[in-house]
């Protein structure tokens, strides 16, 4: 059985490494002032750039963000995606260095975790946890895609949201999220970040495809896959073409048949879906099309979903 001291000693090394994890992260976590009241927590991810959470982000002019070393600077708003919780300031950061986020691709369901933001009122804040559950890509309820999914058991302030997640190492495993999800607090890793922040810095925001349909899944009758060579045995059906939208432009119209789109066969609603979601705006695609028992080609422009209204 282990010696009381030695345990004791091992908790003291515990603690001691993780106020020191907290200490090198903090010098790169500021408080950002975007909504009445109450303060969120931002990353700084480039030099003069911050990551921080679009949920915290209520008003666009006379944001104000608190560096670590105490300056209080303006900030602009370079982007923003609700769907994936993600927002990009842009301010004098002076120097101060970036902190680099780490691979998401070990993260596993019990590793140990830090919650680190920055208060107007108390400088660092931090709280622990671990990592409740790691999973594949998932879709919020806002329409953004994270992948990997990451979960925290982890109680967070609501100002350490848009702060850093570390793990056991002292490595930045993700940003705090908590307007992804109603019930529980999220990480947006490396992977969604390097996926979505570009775009923010490059367009303001993250453009998705739009054909401008209404869709039905399908089930595709065996004597008809036999005949036409078909693999696949589902596809979805235009129920509705918007006027003048990508897919009226090109040609489609009610009753046809999407079965693939490029190299993508389309058995369902969500696989378009996802395609769409990855789609650059713009590019023009190959669809295979069942209309009235014969197969055609029909190269469709993608558009842009249109974005709602404030």
């Amino acid at each position: 059985m282990p010696h009381a001291g030695f345990m004791a000693s091992d908790l003291v090394n515990l603690s001691n490494e993780l106020a020191a994890a907290v200490e090198r992260t903090a010098a790169g976590v500021v408080a950002v002032h975007a909504r009445p009241r109450i303060n969120s927590s931002g990353i700084l991810w480039r030099p003069n750039l911050i990551l921080t959470s679009s949920e915290g982000i209520r008003f666009e002019e006379g944001i104000q963000v608190l560096l670590p070393d105490g300056r209080l600077a303006e900030a602009r708003l370079r982007g923003s995606d609700p769907g994936t919780d993600l927002a990009v300031l842009e301010t004098d950061t002076g120097g101060i260095q970036p902190l680099e986020f780490g691979a998401d691709t070990h993260l596993k369901t019990g590793h140990l975790v830090l919650a680190v933001g920055r208060t107007a009122a108390t400088g660092p804040i931090a709280t622990f946890g671990v990592i409740s559950g790691v999973s594949g890509e998932w879709k919020s309820w806002r329409g953004g895609k994270l992948n990997p999914f990451v979960r925290l058991d982890v109680s967070v302030y609501p100002t350490t949201s848009g702060g850093a997640v570390v793990d056991s190492s002292g490595a930045v495993i993700g940003l705090v999220s908590t307007g992804l999800s109603r019930t529980s607090v999220l990480a947006v890793t490396r992977s969604t970040v390097d996926r979505v922040a570009q775009k923010l810095l490059d367009h303001g925001y993250v453009g998705r495809g739009f054909l401008g349909v209404a869709l039905q899944p399908v089930a595709l009758p065996r004597d008809l896959t036999e005949k036409l060579g078909l693999d696949q045995d589902s596809a979805i059906m235009l129920l509705g073409v918007e006027p003048n939208g990508p897919a009226a432009s090109a040609g489609l119209g009610m009753g046809d048949i999407l079965l693939q789109a490029g190299a993508s066969v389309i058995s369902d609603a969500e696989t378009l879906a996802e395609l769409l979601d990855t789609a650059t705006i713009g590019e023009s695609l190959s669809f295979r099309v069942l209309r009235a028992g014969t197969i055609q080609e029909v190269r469709v422009r993608i558009g842009e979903r249109p974005r709602k209204a404030k």
